[in-house]
């Protein structure tokens, strides 16, 4: 296979960290690198999943769009009871 040598820039921290798990692994930084890319570029793209920000909980049968004058006016009242005007 022929390579192609490849400069990039980390951090100290990240450096360390790194070379530290490459040495874990038994493999050079290189290696730890190259690994990680394939990785990353073999994986298929996830799609997009909408029902992960749907269902989250439960309102309690409110709906905010038939009721939100009245939620408001509640929370306005409150606040004045409150002493917040």
């Amino acid at each position: 296979m022929n390579m192609v040598r490849t400069q990039i820039s980390l951090e100290p921290e990240l450096r360390n960290r790194a070379r530290k798990r490459a040495a874990a692994l038994g493999i050079s930084l290189a290696e730890y690198v190259r690994r990680l890319l394939m990785r990353d570029l073999d994986r298929p793209a996830r799609a997009a999943e909408p029902s992960l920000v749907f269902d989250l909980g439960d309102s309690g049968g409110s709906d905010v769009a038939r009721d939100k004058d009245e939620m408001v006016g509640d929370a306005v009242a409150s606040q004045r009871a409150a002493g917040g005007e």
